[in-house]
């Protein structure tokens, strides 16, 4: 049996967090860019990852690219490849002319699988046998019942909310409130588990909720928040 130190409830981030792609899109996104020799190194990657969870994470830029491009996909994601080259350090002219070609490539070749770790099952179960209350809150736009089924982890949960089925997105600090009165359990016995530092771990400190962030790469040696390596790390946190 686990610790629960006054926690009641564990709420999970999902993608990045329990499921996977397998490559990453993020490090797919990094070794595309190389095949166009962009210069690689470890703090290129890490910048530009640093940047796509800052992205991604209802950022002003991403919103703003949203209302510019509206249906235009393919302008949206070419954009994004132009935007991520400079992150990576590929200067701007370079960076304009290699979006298309980048967006191209990963639209064609990037076709990853779905992957759950095996210590994910294992952590669920015993936060399960251990009593505590489990549930997932994700920025998707719809439900994912149906994909949690698939990799054989709904069983677990209590709840599972898509931001845009409450038009509300991480970090805005509503998701989190509407689950607590959902699930009618205070924010101070309820800890968030995420993977993204701009979304999960500052949605979760605005509500009121004990974050924990996910961080397997070492990109947020900053975190005012405990930090785990894999899910299986949860224990540790729990003990403290």
């Amino acid at each position: 049996m686990l610790s629960t130190n006054g926690i009641t409830t564990i709420l999970f981030d999902l993608d990045g967090t329990l499921r996977h792609n397998r490559p990453s899109f993020n490090q797919a996104f990094c070794d595309y860019m190389c095949q166009f020799g962009v210069p690689d190194g470890a703090e290129n990657r890490r910048r530009a990852i640093r940047w796509l969870h800052y992205y991604w994470a209802q950022s002003p830029e991403m919103l703003a690219d949203r209302e510019t491009y509206g249906d235009q996909l393919e302008s949206f994601w070419t954009n994004h490849a132009r935007l991520g080259l400079i992150a990576f350090g590929c200067p701007e002219g370079q960076a304009e002319t290699l979006a298309p070609q980048l967006y191209s490539l990963m639209a064609e070749d990037y076709q990853p699988e779905n992957w759950v770790p095996d210590d994910v099952p294992e952590m669920l179960q015993a936060l399960k046998d251990s009593g505590f209350t489990l549930g997932v809150v994700s920025n998707r736009t719809h439900s994912f019942l149906e994909e949690l089924e698939t990799l054989g982890i709904q069983g677990y949960f209590d709840c599972a909310f898509a931001a845009g089925e409450l038009n509300s997105w991480k970090p805005e600090p509503e998701i989190f409130l509407h689950v607590l009165r959902h699930l009618g359990i205070e924010a101070h016995e309820t800890i968030y588990v995420g993977d993204n530092y701009y979304a999960d771990i500052v949605g979760a400190q605005r509500a009121g909720l004990q974050p924990v962030l996910l961080d397997p790469e070492g990109l947020f040696p900053e975190a005012d928040c405990p930090v785990i390596h894999t899910i299986g790390g949860l224990e540790s946190v729990l003990e403290k």
